[in-house]
């Protein structure tokens, strides 16, 4: 078996491509090794040092990383694990439930969706998430503020989860093609879970403490005088 990888537009993400089928339809991604319980080969790409988030595509694993760790040295254990289970045969899930409930629900059109609605789930799931598997990520519909704002929540995952062109892929990309074909849609929104906002928010009030208690930056022509 030979593994091919991929950058993506993120640095701290890889696709890694077996050639052979992953999820066959669907994804499914795995941020903690809570969620990673549900699939053992995830379960083992997350006990690799530096390794933060698993993301299965069709036919695809992308592996992100924290910034600390060289890919250098943690793609050999990847490669590792990966050629390991795919060629034993393994099931990916424990079980099929398992393996349902982390297939992608959110693009599929109800009998409760309006004709907008509808109409914006069809784009993402045929124009917008086959784009953005090639980067090695995912798109979630979250909801449409039919009544209010005209504005579409979604979010991304896999590769696109953090990186700095996700801002320009949401306006310059799926947000134009939104509201081109739907007068409705006013705008695309991007929604983070819980667990990544309360982590921002430390983050942004770490960076503020530093910030603060660092001493000012001496100017390269101030003198002192005794």
């Amino acid at each position: 078996m030979f593994i091919q990888t991929e950058s993506t537009p993120n640095d701290d993400s890889l696709k890694f491509i077996p050639g052979v089928s992953v999820m066959g339809e669907g994804t499914a991604e795995f941020l903690d090794t809570r969620t990673a319980l549900a699939s053992p080969l995830a379960v083992r790409l997350m006990g690799v040092e530096g390794v933060k988030a698993v993301f299965y595509g069709p036919d695809f694993v992308t592996v992100s990383k924290d910034s600390e760790h060289p890919w250098a040295v943690i793609k050999p254990e990847i490669y590792s694990t990966l050629m390991e289970h795919f060629s034993s045969g393994q099931a990916l899930f424990r079980s099929q439930e398992e393996r349902d409930n982390a297939g992608p629900q959110d693009t599929r059109i109800l009998d409760t969706d309006s004709e907008t609605v509808a109409m914006i789930k069809e784009l993402l799931e045929t124009r917008v998430r086959p784009a953005i598997m090639e980067d090695g990520g995912d798109i979630e519909f979250r909801g449409f503020d039919e009544g209010g704002e005209g504005l579409v929540k979604v979010k991304l995952k896999g590769s696109c989860r953090g990186c700095d062109s996700s801002t320009v892929t949401l306006k310059s990309g799926i947000e134009r093609m939104l509201m081109h074909y739907i007068p409705e849609v006013k705008g695309v929104e991007q929604v983070l879970d819980q667990e990544e906002e309360i982590a921002i928010n430390e983050f942004n009030k770490l960076e503020q403490k530093l910030n603060k208690d660092s001493p000012p930056e001496l100017s390269p022509h101030a003198s002192f005088s005794a």
